[in-house]
C-alpha cells in the first residue's frame, strides 16, 4: 500500500497521516470548501476539494471520494470516525473499485450495525445481555406485557444508530405507550429505522469498552478495557485506561467475551465492544462500534501499540505480530474531549472564531487536533475541536497531570468543555473512582463553574475595586473581557 486516502477532516485525518508517514505511506486528503485551510489538508501530499461545506455534498459523498481515489491511484481508503466510517453500502463500493477499505467486511459492520442482530451474533457465544426483548417490537400490547415481564423501569432503544437517539426510559406502564411512539418517531427521523426493543434499565451504569484487534489469519485479541462513563447527552467527554473498578479477573472475563463477539462476526481490523458495568460489577453487552474509536489514544498510551498502523498492517494481510499474552498494561491514561461548547448553558455549541489557541506541552501530554489560531469553528460537523490526553505511572499522576494540561491550554473566542474536565478531575467522586454514566446529573450544575478565590486574590480584588471606584476611566482595564484568558488563569474550580 503506497498511498492512502483519508476520507475524513481535522483531528483524525491528521492522526492518521502522521502514522501513513512513519511508515513511509503518501497520503491523501479530501475536504470540503470551508475546510479549504484546515491543518489536515495541508499536512496530506496531496488535497482535493471535493464540495460545499454540508457533509451530504462532500465527506458523505461515497461516489466522488472514490472518484478520487481512481484519479490519484489511491491504493487504500482509512475512513476515520464517523461520516462514512460504519458505512457497510461504502464499504462494499471501495471494495468493487479495487481499493482496499481499511476496516472490517461490510458483512461484519451490517451485523454490528444493528443492535439486534448483533445481540443475536453475541447470544450465540453466551455473551452476557441485559434482560429484555430478543427481537424488535411492533404491537404495543404485547411490548406491554414483555415490559411487565422484564420489570420497570425499562429502556426502549432504536435498533440503528446511537448517541443517544431513539432511546427512552420508561418507568410506569401508564407513560409506556406515549415514550414508544416518540423512541419510534425519533429513530425514524434520525436512521430512516423505527425499529425499537426492550431492555431492562440498568440503574447507575458504568460505561466500559474494550478494544479488539483482528487479522484476515483468524488471530483476535483484545487491548484491554476503556471507561466511558463521564458523558453528557449519552455522548462521551472524558474517557480512561484502565478502568478504576475492574478487578484482574472481571477484565479477563470481559476481554474474553470482546473477543467472541468479534468471532461472532468475523471481525478484522479495529473494533470496540461496548459493556455497561452494574453496581455489583456484573457486565452486559451493549453493541460493537467497528471503527476507530475516538477515544483510543488512551488504549495506545498504555499498551505501546499503534492502532492506526496495526489497521493498515492488517488491511495489507499481515498477522498481528503479537498475541494475547505479549499485551500488559502500563501504567495509565485520561482522555478529555474539547468541544467548542458551552458547559454553563448546557453543554450547547459555541462556534465562533479561535482568537487564542495554544495546546500544552510537557512530560506524558499528547494533544490530538486540527485547528490553529485564527481559525473558524465551522457550524457543519462536529464542535470537537482536539482531543487532550496525559500518561502517568498510574491514575493519580495522569489526572494530576491532566489538571496541569487544561490549565496551560489557552483557548479564547469560544467557550469551551475545559473548565468542566478541570472541575471533574477534580471532583472527589472521580479521584475516588466512585462515578457512573450519571456524573453530570448527580454532581455537575453550571453554578459549579463558579469562581472560588483565595484571600490573596480576594484583597487584590478588593484594592481594584476601591480604585476604581475613585477613578472611573481605569474601570474597563480592571473587568476581564469575556473571552480573556486572564479568567481562566484566575479561577479555581469549586468541588465537592
Amino acid at each position: 500500500m503506497k498511498k492512502i486516502l483519508i476520507a475524513n477532516r481535522g483531528e483524525i485525518a491528521l492522526r492518521v497521516m502522521r502514522t501513513c508517514k512513519e511508515m513511509g505511506i503518501k497520503t491523501v486528503a479530501v475536504y470540503s470548501e470551508v475546510d479549504r485551510n484546515s491543518p489536515h489538508v495541508k499536512y496530506a501530499d496531496e488535497a482535493v476539494c471535493i464540495g460545499p461545506p454540508a457533509s451530504s455534498q462532500s465527506y458523505l459523498d461515497g461516489n466522488k471520494i472514490i472518484e478520487v481515489c481512481k484519479s490519484l491511484q489511491v491504493d487504500g481508503i482509512h475512513p476515520g470516525y464517523g461520516f462514512l466510517s460504519e458505512n457497510a453500502s461504502f464499504a462494499s463500493m471501495v471494495n468493487a473499485a479495487g481499493i482496499t477499505f481499511i476496516g472490517p467486511s461490510p458483512q461484519s459492520m451490517e451485523i454490528m450495525g444493528d443492535k439486534l442482530s448483533a445481540k443475536a451474533a453475541a447470544k450465540e457465544y453466551n455473551i452476557p445481555m441485559v434482560p429484555g426483548t430478543e427481537g424488535a417490537i411492533d404491537d404495543i400490547e404485547e411490548a406491554k406485557k414483555t415490559a411487565v415481564e422484564v420489570g420497570f423501569p425499562i429502556l426502549i432503544k432504536a435498533s440503528a444508530g446511537g448517541g443517544g437517539k431513539g432511546m427512552r426510559i420508561v418507568e410506569r406502564i401508564e407513560d409506556f405507550e406515549e415514550q414508544m411512539k416518540l423512541a419510534v418517531s425519533e429513530a425514524t427521523s434520525a436512521f430512516g429505522n423505527g425499529a425499537v426493543f426492550i431492555e431492562r434499565y440498568v440503574a447507575g451504569p458504568r460505561h466500559i469498552e474494550i478494544q479488539v484487534l483482528g487479522d484476515t489469519h483468524g488471530n483476535i485479541v483484545h487491548l484491554f478495557e476503556r471507561e466511558c462513563s463521564v458523558q453528557r447527552r449519552h455522548q462521551k467527554v472524558i474517557e480512561e485506561a484502565p478502568s478504576s473498578v475492574l478487578t484482574p479477573a472481571i477484565r479477563n472475563a470481559m476481554g474474553a467475551c470482546a473477543v467472541n463477539v468479534a468471532k461472532a462476526c468475523n471481525y478484522v481490523g479495529a473494533g470496540t465492544v461496548e459493556f455497561l458495568l452494574d453496581e455489583n460489577l456484573n457486565f452486559y453487552f451493549l453493541e460493537m462500534n467497528t471503527r476507530l474509536q475516538v477515544e483510543h489514544p488512551v488504549t495506545e498510551q498504555i499498551t505501546g501499540i499503534d492502532l492506526v498502523k496495526e489497521q493498515i498492517k492488517i488491511a495489507r494481510g499481515e498477522k498481528l505480530s503479537f498475541t494475547q499474552n505479549d499485551l500488559k498494561i502500563n501504567g495509565h491514561s485520561i482522555e478529555v474531549r474539547i468541544y467548542a461548547e458551552d458547559p454553563k448553558n448546557n453543554f450547547l455549541p459555541d462556534i465562533g472564531v479561535l482568537h487564542t489557541y495554544k495546546t500544552p506541552q510537557g512530560l506524558g501530554v499528547r494533544v490530538d487536533d486540527g485547528f490553529e489560531e485564527g481559525m473558524q469553528i465551522p457550524i457543519y460537523y462536529d464542535p470537537m475541536i482536539a482531543k487532550l490526553i496525559t500518561f502517568g505511572k498510574d491514575r493519580d499522576e495522569a489526572r494530576l497531570r491532566m489538571i496541569r494540561a487544561i490549565a496551560d491550554y489557552q483557548i479564547s473566542g469560544v467557550e469551551t468543555t475545559l473548565p468542566f474536565c478541570s472541575y471533574v478531575m477534580q471532583h472527589q467522586a472521580f479521584i475516588s473512582g466512585n462515578f457512573d454514566t450519571h456524573f453530570v446529573k448527580h454532581h455537575y450544575t453550571p453554578e459549579k463553574l463558579a469562581y472560588e478565590f483565595s484571600t490573596n486574590e480576594l484583597e487584590i480584588l478588593a484594592l481594584s475595586a476601591s480604585i476604581a471606584y475613585q477613578d472611573h476611566n481605569l474601570k474597563e482595564k480592571l473587568v476581564p473581557h469575556k473571552n480573556n484568558n486572564w479568567k481562566l488563569k484566575r479561577t479555581k474550580y469549586m468541588t465537592i
